[in-house]
């Protein structure tokens, strides 16, 4: 996918994540409906770009429609030769402006892993593609991190 088209994807995600996606609103309230949904399959659509822009060797994408009361998430996990990175997109705390947060992984089930950084909605605005990347890619040249936060790798 190109730049374009994923600074497109990026600002798409933070208007959408800019609503409360846990209003149904009149609409059925089994399953992800509206722009829910729309959230859902396009964060699926961005990290599976994301993936193979950052070069991950072995990625897993999935998402999560929750229930009525929150905006579910897409979430990354990959893996690069000696560490990985874990992604996920929806409304993460309660103020719902971050929407992103991601973290170094030792392997493709370390669900805890390294640090937690976060995004924001507006990061989304105004970041360009390529920023981001740089921002992700920073983690992969990131040797020990375990080591450094009391892990053992």
């Amino acid at each position: 996918m190109s730049v374009k088209s994923q600074e497109n994807n990026m600002r798409r995600l933070a208007d959408l994540l800019s609503q409360d996606l846990s209003y149904i609103g009149g609409e059925r309230e089994c399953g992800p409906n509206g722009a829910k949904k729309t959230f859902l399959n396009l964060g699926k659509v961005f990290l599976r770009a994301l993936s193979k822009d950052l070069g991950l060797r072995d990625a897993k994408i999935t998402s999560n429609p929750g229930g009525i009361a929150v905006s579910g998430d897409c979430t990354l996990i990959g893996m690069w030769e000696n560490n990985g990175i874990y992604i996920s997109l929806g409304q993460i705390l309660s103020d719902k402006r971050t929407v992103l947060l991601y973290r170094t992984t030792r392997h493709i089930r370390d669900y805890t892993g390294g640090r937690n950084q976060l995004l924001t909605v507006e990061d989304l605005r105004v970041l360009s593609y390529p920023d981001l990347l740089k921002k992700f890619g920073a983690l992969r040249k990131e040797d020990g991190i375990h080591e450094r936060h009391g892990r053992a790798a």
